[in-house]
């Protein structure tokens, strides 16, 4: 069943992760899981420095460099009990946003291996729409 807008932003806010699409210089699509957080009608997504990266300067920055439009998947899987599936998609277009203070405190209220370390960066999309899906009400 089609998820109300209400519905989609609620789960995008509540996912644990997403996988965030870009677009490569080749016109691949290149898909890495993210954290994120909601903040406004905005979301945030860190390019932290907890896991281990040979750099900091990831494809998806420069995939967005080049094209600032993104997709980012929130979903659920429960191959227990697919009454429970559901999945958003948002399409997203990514920001200049001079001051990132209140999109790393979201992220570090959310995630607990944030709340003590530094972020590499954070970038900060507008979403253009949202749609959703469950398979149950």
């Amino acid at each position: 069943m089609r998820l109300t807008t209400g519905e989609c932003w609620a789960r995008v806010g509540a996912a644990e992760h997403g996988i965030l699409c870009t677009t490569n210089a080749a016109g691949g699509i290149d898909a890495v899981p993210t954290c994120l957080a909601v903040v406004g009608g905005r979301i945030a997504a860190p390019i932290d420095t907890v896991k281990p990266k040979t750099t900091t300067e990831l494809g998806r920055r420069a995939n967005l460099e080049r094209d600032p439009a993104g997709t980012l998947l929130c979903e659920h899987w429960d191959a227990r009990d697919w009454s429970r599936l559901w999945w958003v998609r948002a399409r997203l277009v990514l920001l200049s946003v001079p001051d990132v203070d209140e999109y790393e405190a979201a992220l570090r209220a959310k995630y607990m291996q944030y709340r003590t370390v530094a972020f590499a960066a954070v970038l900060v999309f507008d979403v253009l729409d949202v749609v959703g899906w469950s398979a149950a009400d």
